[in-house]
C-alpha cells in the first residue's frame, strides 16, 4: 500500500515509529507537512497540492494533528476522503473529539463513566457552579488547554473562585470538574485500535504534582485492566467515531471515569512501559481496512 502519515515533524518518535513500521511490512510511506498542504477543491478532480505538485493517490493516510491545528488539519483529512483515500481517523470523528465540551456531552449521553463536570463562559453564581461538581477540591480546565497546560487543582473554594474569576477576566471557557482524589494522582492510557484495547499503561504524577502528562514529568509503568476499563476505554473510543486513540480513564470509588479521548496518542510512552509494537499494529489494522475507495459507516454525535 501507500500510506501518507500527516505529521508536522518527521523526527518525532511517533512519525518515526509508524514509518519503520510500515516500510517493515513493505509499504511505501510518505510523512506530508500537513500545514504545507494546500487543496485544489472542485466536482471534477479534488485534489491535495504539496510543494507545488499535485499529491499521488494513497491508499490511506495517519493523521498525526495537533491540537492547535485541528482546523486546518481535519480540512486537509477531509479533502484526502473526498479523494477516495481511507484515514485510519476520520475528520468528522478527529473534530469530535477534539472539543472538549462535545467531546463530554456525547460521553454523558452515552451513560459513559465521568468526573461530574461543569461547563461556564460568565457564571453569576460561582459558588454555586463549584457546590454543582461536588464542591473543593476542583479541577479547573481552560477548554482549549492540551497536555496539562490550562489545568489548576484548587484545593478550597475561595481558591476555585479566585482561579475562575482570573480565567472569566482572560474571557475564556472553562470546564470545571470534580477531583478524584482516590486516583492518587494517577491515570490510565488505554491505546485503543479497532474497537480493541492493544496496550495500557499506568502514568504517575511526579512529586508534588497531580497531573500525570508525561510531558509534565508524570512516569508510565505497565498496568493490567479490569474488563469494566476495558469496556469503558473502547466504548469511549466508539462514541467519538475513531479508530485510533488514547483514552484517559481514572480509577474512582464508582469505577473507570474518562479524562479525555486523543485521537492522536503519543507511541513513545506506551511502546516502552508495554513493550507492545503498536505501530505495527496500526499499520496491520490499515491492512485489514484500507482498500480502495472502500467507505464505512461510523458513529455520530
Amino acid at each position: 500500500m501507500r500510506i501518507a502519515i500527516l505529521s508536522r515533524n518527521p523526527k518525532l518518535y511517533s512519525t518515526k515509529r509508524l514509518q519503520e513500521a510500515g516500510q517493515q511490512r513493505g509499504h511505501e510511506i510518505d510523512i506530508i507537512d500537513t500545514m504545507h498542504c494546500y487543496m485544489d477543491i472542485t466536482s471534477a478532480r479534488p485534489s491535495v497540492r504539496y510543494k507545488g505538485k499535485r499529491l499521488p493517490k494513497y491508499d490511506a493516510v495517519i493523521p498525526r494533528i495537533g491540537a492547535s491545528v485541528s482546523f486546518y488539519g481535519t480540512s486537509v483529512v477531509r479533502q484526502f476522503e473526498m479523494m477516495g483515500t481511507y484515514s485510519i481517523n476520520e475528520s468528522v470523528a478527529i473534530s469530535r473529539s477534539r472539543d472538549k465540551l462535545r467531546s463530554l456531552q456525547l460521553l454523558s449521553r452515552k451513560g459513559i463513566g465521568m468526573p461530574r463536570t461543569g461547563f461556564a463562559h460568565h457564571p453569576d453564581k460561582i459558588d454555586d457552579l463549584i457546590k454543582n461538581v461536588g464542591g473543593a477540591p476542583v479541577v479547573i480546565k481552560l477548554l482549549e488547554g492540551t497536555q496539562g497546560i490550562g489545568v489548576v487543582l484548587a484545593d478550597t473554594a475561595k481558591a476555585a473562585e479566585s482561579i475562575i474569576e482570573a480565567f472569566m477576566g482572560l474571557n475564556a471557557s472553562i470546564l470545571v470538574q470534580e477531583y478524584i482524589k482516590e486516583a492518587g494522582g494517577s491515570d490510565i492510557r488505554c491505546f485503543v485500535v479497532g474497537g480493541k484495547v492493544v496496550a495500557a499503561m499506568k502514568r504517575q504524577a511526579a512529586p508534588g504534582e497531580f497531573r500525570s502528562n508525561l510531558h509534565r514529568g508524570g512516569s508510565a509503568s505497565l498496568t493490567r485492566l479490569s474488563p469494566d476499563e476495558r469496556k469503558c476505554a473502547i466504548d469511549a473510543a466508539r462514541t467519538m467515531g475513531l479508530n485510533c486513540c488514547g483514552v484517559d480513564i481514572l480509577r474512582s470509588n464508582n469505577g473507570p471515569v474518562v479524562m479525555e479521548v486523543n485521537s492522536s496518542p503519543g507511541l513513545e510512552g506506551i511502546e516502552n512501559a508495554t513493550g507492545k509494537d503498536v505501530a505495527g499494529i496500526i499499520i496491520e489494522f490499515l491492512e485489514k481496512n484500507a482498500t480502495p475507495n472502500k467507505t464505512k459507516t461510523r458513529g455520530k454525535g
